[in-house]
């Protein structure tokens, strides 16, 4: 692995909320890791080709709509968005959380993110939990429909 890639693990749900209670402004981003992404410095839009003003991220600060609900689910949820990442782009996708500064939106929406700082892999095992919490909720919630499944 390369020095940006040498990150800490987050091995647990709960672990994941800890650090999204202790810190705003955090994204999580699905891709080969920060090693490549930050040679890039930029994500390109896959459908016309065009280089974007940062990399693409999902935010994972809780909005205020979401009320007193359960900050572990928060999370799950967000890292549920995009789980479908590893099958949908290859292998080597895995999910890795970051800070840095919102610079514009993505042709999704999604947030595009520069100078970034790298803090933290997700472990493979909290999104295979975050699948079966989703799984679980689906007849209450309805699904997503998310490719890869």
């Amino acid at each position: 692995m390369s020095t940006a890639d040498d990150l800490p693990v987050v091995s647990t749900l709960a672990e994941a909320a800890r650090l999204v209670r202790r810190h705003q402004g955090l994204y999580v981003r699905w891709s080969k890791g920060p090693g490549t992404d930050l040679g890039a410095a930029s994500s390109t839009d896959e459908l016309t080709g065009v280089r974007m003003p940062g990399l693409s991220a999902s935010p994972l600060d809780v909005e205020d709509w979401w009320g007193d609900r359960s900050l572990e689910l928060w999370v799950a949820r967000r890292l549920y968005d995009y789980a479908h990442l590893p099958h949908d782009k290859g292998p080597g996708v895995r999910p890795w959380v970051l800070k840095g500064r919102e610079t514009g939106r993505g042709p999704d929406n999604e947030p595009l993110v520069a100078d970034v700082e790298p803090l933290c892999w997700i472990a493979d095992d909290v999104i295979a939990g975050v699948r079966a919490e989703m799984d679980r909720r689906e007849r209450q919630w309805g699904t997503l429909r998310r490719g890869g499944r």
